[in-house]
């Protein structure tokens, strides 16, 4: 019975997730795809894949701070080679040049978050920098300096993760500097969502928003979801429970090697009051959330 009750969960998670996807589709004509590599976005794709019937119509955008865990890298290369994806990745060479980044001693960590990743984002996002995008043909990345604008960015947050995003809504607007006003998010009620906003508003839409950590394990196990290693212990007794960059992200202490282990520990309460999140030492600078970077554009 609890199994069924589950199945059902899921079904229906699944289907307003792909309903969210189709009606972004529709309404956004300027549109992207975060990836960040992680298990969320990651789920995110499939269910893209699953709304458009294998294909991904959509553009993926990584912005890479140049200080990911390499695993992450090569995972994501070989599964945008492998699906045929439209990546593209963007960065803040600027920062990375001028040695602007926490590693380099020259920035806090919040700072460092919002060089790297809100800033890059923003001007990826707006086709100012330099976008990379991968030829399916060579199997390399070209490098191209202008490009189209993207005004609606689909993004796999969900509301459990942590403080700041329980605020957001599936189709959540920013201003054109990609800045959140969390006062002026508009009612979604009875699966009533606004799509038509203001000339120059930024969307953000989130298919994930209603997901728990457990659901999304559990929609992994049930899809045979190819996930990166780094989630499971290699044998040392650790493994990460959220991906960022290198220097912030910390594992924690865990024993499971299978996608069945993380969904029993979940359900165990091993991790009921550790923050999804704790390994992430720029949310404790934050004071615990991410809210000061999620409205300025962070992800």
């Amino acid at each position: 019975m609890e199994e069924k009750t589950a199945m059902n969960q899921l079904d229906a998670l699944e289907s307003q997730s792909v309903y969210i996807l189709r009606e972004a589709y529709r309404s956004f004509k300027q549109l992207v795809m975060l990836w960040s590599i992680g298990k969320d976005s990651t789920v995110l794709l499939w269910l893209a894949r699953k709304a458009f019937l294998g294909h991904v119509p959509i553009s993926l955008m990584h912005i890479d701070t140049g200080y990911k865990i390499p695993e992450m890298i090569e995972y994501r290369n070989r599964f945008a080679r492998q699906w045929k994806l439209n990546l593209i990745v963007g960065q803040n060479i600027r920062a990375l040049e001028n040695k602007q980044t926490f590693p380099d001693g020259n920035l806090t960590r919040l700072q460092c978050c919002a060089a790297l990743k809100s800033e890059a984002l923003k001007h990826t996002l707006s086709g100012e920098w330099p976008r990379w995008v991968l030829n399916h043909t060579t199997g390399q990345f070209v490098q191209h300096e202008k490009g189209e604008p993207f005004t609606g960015v689909i993004v796999g947050a969900r509301a459990d993760e942590e403080g700041s995003r329980s605020k957001e809504r599936y189709f959540s607007p920013r201003d054109m500097h990609s800045e959140w006003d969390v006062a002026e998010q508009p009612p979604e009620l009875w699966n009533q969502f606004n799509t038509d906003f203001a000339p120059g508003t930024h969307i953000r839409i989130h298919p994930l928003l209603d997901w728990t950590e457990l659901n999304i394990w559990e929609y992994i196990e049930r899809e045979n979801i190819p996930i990166i290693s780094l989630y499971f212990d290699q044998g040392n007794g650790k493994r990460y429970r959220s991906l960022g960059c290198a220097p912030c992200t910390s594992p924690v202490e865990s024993t499971a090697r299978t996608v069945a282990e993380i969904i029993e520990e979940l359900k165990s309460g091993k991790f009921s009051n550790i923050a999804e999140r704790s390994g992430r030492q720029q949310d404790a600078e934050d004071g615990g959330g991410l809210e000061t970077l999620r409205r300025e554009g962070y992800m």
